[in-house]
């Protein structure tokens, strides 16, 4: 569950414990003696210092939520709300895990605090002070910068370009931000001088969304083939839609479809792929269907494909019915 974070009033006694995790201060707080945390910690006792000052009050190993929650109760100003979001936030790759992108790391979990305000990190736990402090939204009930800020936190620390690719694209195609918001977090981040954040940004922009597709363009930008217009959304004449295909030349009629295994593995799904192929070639639309693997390692092979589509469809008598509407390739800003 994902709410904005409202300004706290005080805290309830369930929320001192929520999640079955309490900072020492916590507990002190609400009646229990520090012996008593001591001894209840100790190898063997029914809670489990998951952190300094941070205890998890069960015996069984804590979940992806729990270890979330334990790094801003960590970070957070000990004489603050730990929930208000006030003066720690989970930012970068566990935020984005919390929201279910793929592949983005758990640990270390990067935790957001107040600039000048400093504290030092643990093997599980990145604190990063900040002068840019964003509103902050509650994920799961741990809070969080909101997804445009912790993609652009997390692009700051990644250094596998294709990983940048990806996460960033999983989290546009997810719909958790607009790809032009995106460039202008990544600005105000001073991120854009990076090549490989750049370059993320720019695809995003166009209409890619998935790094097989910026694979595809990477490859049709190194060929004298027409530039193709990426995810637009194609209309029947009469208004109905169409598809969507990865990549289209709407001038020639002819479509990139890259089918990935992974979300086409059940008969529903692959028959569905089928008959998205079947509308768009009884609408005169010419196909080319493609796997990120043939995209990663035979490039030319597909582009070899795609060339002789379209210079059969440049033969044809009439243009294919089938209507783009709606696509705007949006302007790259220059970084500053």
């Amino acid at each position: 569950m994902i709410t904005v974070q409202q300004q706290p009033g005080s805290p309830s006694p369930a929320s001192r414990h929520r999640y079955n995790l309490a900072t020492r201060h916590q507990l002190v707080a609400s009646g229990v003696p520090d012996g008593t945390v001591t001894s209840r910690s100790r190898p063997g006792g029914p809670w489990q210092r998951l952190l300094p000052r941070v205890y998890l009050l069960q015996t069984g190993p804590p979940d992806r939520r729990q270890r979330a929650l334990a790094a801003v109760l960590y970070a957070a100003d000990p004489g603050s709300d730990p929930l208000s979001g006030a003066t720690a936030a989970l930012t970068g790759g566990a935020a984005l895990a919390l929201l279910g992108i793929p592949d983005a790391p758990c640990t270390p979990a990067d935790v957001l605090i107040r600039a000048p305000r400093k504290l030092a990190g643990t093997p599980d736990v990145r604190t990063v002070p900040t002068t840019r402090w964003p509103r902050t939204i509650t994920v799961s009930g741990v809070p969080s910068a909101r997804p445009v800020r912790a993609a652009a936190d997390f692009a700051a620390g990644a250094e596998d370009p294709d990983r940048v690719r990806s996460t960033l694209a999983h989290v546009v195609q997810a719909g958790w931000c607009h790809p032009q918001d995106l460039h202008t977090e990544l600005r105000a981040a001073r991120l854009l001088a990076r090549p490989a954040v750049r370059a993320a940004a720019a695809e995003l922009l166009v209409g890619v969304r998935s790094i097989a597709e910026a694979r595809a363009r990477d490859a049709v930008e190194g060929t004298d083939l027409p530039v193709p217009l990426w995810n637009a959304r194609l209309h029947t004449l009469d208004g109905s839609f169409l598809a969507s295909p990865d990549a289209y030349w709407p001038d020639e009629g002819v479509a990139l479809e890259i089918d990935s295994v992974e979300y086409h593995y059940t008969r529903d799904a692959w028959q569905a792929t089928l008959r998205r192929r079947l509308r768009l070639e009884a609408h005169g639309v010419l196909v080319v269907s493609a796997t990120p693997s043939m995209i990663r390692d035979t490039p030319t092979e597909v582009l070899d494909a795609v060339r002789t589509l379209l210079a059969l469809a440049a033969s044809r008598p009439g243009p294919p019915a089938a209507l783009v509407r709606g696509h705007q390739q949006l302007p790259l800003f220059r970084a500053g």
